[in-house]
């Protein structure tokens, strides 16, 4: 059930982290969290009033649970509207990874994020994406090559691009996005690590992995969504793209309140 998780709260996991602890986890139903890697900015203040409170130094061991919990709240009360903001998004983030990865769980397809994030938050919806079981694709421009229709254009082909970037830095892997049958031809010939099928459909898709035939790694993408995800993964394609896990996202409603 995508709606019932675990959550450690950011600030108390920053606490624990402190503190050379394990921090026990607080259930909830509400979503799948994953704000726990990206509070140092929310927490870093929080952390010696909340700890000169308890009684504790940094470095201090104390036994997780009520004690941890305790942190939680007092921590929290200091940040709780910024906090609150990232849990609501990156849960959101992280429920529709699940939702995506639990919709192909009856195939060996794996579901990679985009590029395509919210300005600031890359690192921390990527986290949010694995958390959700999806996988990530390139961070950035620097971990590999993608060769899409403009580089293919301004380098005169295929083979003129792939020659370029292997030039560039041999050590990178090589993507070409393709658009039709003859680019996927012409990508595999002119040793492509993996080839990008642009918007192919079911039918394309299902002979593209039959001419892939293990020589290159299948990514499918474009017009991807949970009600076709898993006919495109049962063509046999290796990996499907979707910028949906972290562009279109609904944040979580969450609010705080202590009985």
């Amino acid at each position: 059930n995508t709606a019932t998780t675990v959550l450690v709260a950011p600030i108390a996991h920053r606490v624990a982290v402190d503190l050379g602890v394990a921090p026990a986890p607080l259930l909830m139903t509400v979503a799948i969290a994953a704000s726990t890697a990206f509070a140092t900015p929310i927490a870093s203040p929080v952390n010696t009033l909340v700890l000169n409170a308890g009684g504790y130094r940094f470095g201090d061991f104390f036994r997780v649970g009520v004690a941890l919990q305790l942190l939680l709240l007092l921590a929290t009360l200091a940040a709780e509207r910024t906090a609150l903001n990232f849990v609501q998004t990156l849960s959101a983030t992280a429920t529709l990874s699940a939702q995506y990865a639990n919709a192909v769980a009856d195939t060996d397809c794996k579901i990679l994020d985009t590029r395509k994030t919210l300005p600031g938050l890359r690192l921390a919806q990527k986290y949010a994406v694995s958390c959700g079981g999806c996988e990530n694709h390139r961070l950035g421009l620097f971990d590999a090559f993608l060769i899409k229709e403009n580089h293919i254009n301004a380098c005169d082909g295929i083979q003129n691009a792939i020659n370029e970037a292997r030039f560039l830095n041999p050590d990178l892997k090589v993507e070409v996005e393709v658009e039709n049958m003859q680019e996927l031809q012409t990508a595999i010939d002119a040793g492509a690590d993996r080839v990008l099928l642009d918007n192919f459909d079911i039918d394309q898709i299902r002979q593209a992995v039959a001419l892939c035939n293990g020589k290159v790694i299948s990514e499918a993408s474009g017009n991807i969504t949970l009600d076709n995800i898993n006919a495109v993964a049962k063509t046999g394609v290796d990996f499907i793209s979707t910028g949906a896990l972290t562009k279109d996202i609904k944040a979580i409603d969450l609010s705080m309140r202590f009985d």
